[in-house]
């Protein structure tokens, strides 16, 4: 067996993590994790850990759930993978079925990727095609809000709004459309219907985070609004494309964030807690209306040619399957729901704390803003680095979350009940006390 040091030196000298400076990264003894229990990690030192940002905020009903367990074992010993390019699978074939139970009503069709990003290709390269195929050419661009995030694939960061993530890489983008962040849900809806008003004969979809811009700071919508998106992209016959990588399956406290507003996209993106954050997989599921644009004789060359060696993984599929099965038989959103209460009244406490500058949530996803001066609106120096002196302290107490710049995120599993929630918030807000007591 490899031993632990060993471990550490293969990770710093062959590993290149993803969203970190590894300059820094390298500064720390690694952390492995090699162990898990319900929603705590465990390191190789036999160290418990809240798993406070659902391992990336795919994590749905804790680790090691043994009905999830079961599906991934029963079903590697009948295949782990065969293409779905012309044949099929059962898993594939189940949870199709099961999500087209679970989704929106209207939405009919399944079509599978391996992430969020790839997902998001998906959406936009069929709404782009789907507009050629109506003879409207011209219907080829795209309507995103700033600080939105859809992946790190080049068509997703292109109707993405993050700067510090994208700029970079500007020149290699598609332009698009981009309008007010949910900093101001009513400034979102004027602009848009602006830009519709000028624009809608060249655009093909808007995409956007319901309710939740996660990766852009936990920015929340306000209630209702979008049911005034939906009306305004049928106005302007605009199609409507809601990406739930982050906000789907319950962590929201709907299973979808668009079930607060009884609203159906034309295009829903799946991703992360697909499986219960058990293995890659993601879906974009689409209408019959958008899914028979497509339908001819081969040589129309009207298929929609896009496509993954593991789309419809029946071994991801097994897992998925398992997990929309716990949401039904253990009623997971009914119980979610008074989880969600105790972190709303959890939350009003760091108010309190002198550098707090706002709190926002939404269900089971938390954004606490920390500033110098909140009262003047003045940040800290990035070189600061307090968010990450946040979660550093928060990992010596036994928590592990990962800020977004100076926005401490809390997103735990859904299964956390109202203890631990607790214990895992008031953690938190000890961490924040301290790493701010001095400034």
């Amino acid at each position: 067996m490899t031993s632990q040091s060993k471990i550490k030196e293969y990770d710093l000298d062959y590993i290149w993590h993803p969203f970190t400076q590894m300059k820094e990264y390298k500064e720390d003894d690694p952390l492995v994790i090699e162990d898990s229990d319900g929603i705590y990690l465990i390191d190789s030192e036999g160290n418990k850990y809240i798993d406070g940002v659902s391992s990336l905020w795919v994590n749905i009903h804790g680790h090691k759930v043994e009905k999830i367990n079961s599906a991934i074992k029963n079903q590697i010993d009948k295949v782990a993978h065969s293409t779905l390019l012309g044949v099929t699978n059962p898993s594939a074939s189940l949870l199709a079925k099961k999500l087209i139970d679970i989704c929106p009503p209207g939405l009919k069709k399944v079509f599978y990727s391996g992430d969020g990003a790839s997902a998001v290709e998906a959406a936009l390269k069929m709404a782009f095609q789907y507009w050629l195929l109506k003879n409207k050419p011209k219907k080829n661009k795209f309507i995103c809000l700033k600080d939105g995030y859809h992946g790190d694939t080049l068509g997703a960061v292109s109707v993405g709004g993050i700067d510090l993530f994208h700029s970079t890489f500007k020149p290699l983008l598609f332009e698009s459309f981009k309008i007010s962040s949910y900093d101001s849900s009513d400034k979102t809806i004027y602009e848009l219907e602006s830009v519709l008003d000028k624009n809608s004969n060249e655009i093909a979809a808007l995409i956007i985070e319901p309710y939740v811009q996660a990766a852009g700071g936990i920015k929340v919508a306000n209630e209702g609004y979008l049911v005034k998106i939906r009306k305004l992209c049928d106005k302007f016959n605009v199609l409507l494309i809601l990406d739930e990588v982050a906000t789907g399956f319950g962590r929201t406290g709907e299973m979808f964030a668009c079930n607060h507003d009884d609203v159906t996209p034309d295009i829903l993106v799946l991703g992360k807690g697909l499986t219960g954050g058990y293995l890659p997989l993601s879906a974009t599921i689409t209408t019959d209306n958008i899914f028979e644009t497509f339908l001819g004789d081969p040589e129309e060359l009207k298929a929609f040619f896009h496509g993954h060696s593991y789309s419809g993984n029946p071994l991801a599929c097994s897992a998925a399957i398992a997990n929309i099965e716990i949401f039904e038989e253990e009623k997971t959103i009914a119980k979610s729901k008074e989880v969600i209460k105790v972190l709303e009244d959890q939350l009003k406490e760091f108010s309190g704390l002198k550098h707090v500058a706002s709190i926002r949530s939404k269900g089971l996803m938390a954004g606490i803003d920390l500033k110098k001066e909140p009262l003047k609106n003045i940040s800290y120096d990035m070189k600061e680095r307090i968010g990450k002196k946040v979660c550093d302290l928060a990992k010596k107490d036994g928590v592990l979350i990962r800020p977004l710049g100076d926005t401490i995120v809390i997103m735990p599993p859904v299964s956390i009940n109202k203890k631990e929630i607790k214990d895992l918030t008031k953690r938190i807000y000890k961490c924040i006390e301290v790493a701010t007591q001095d400034e």
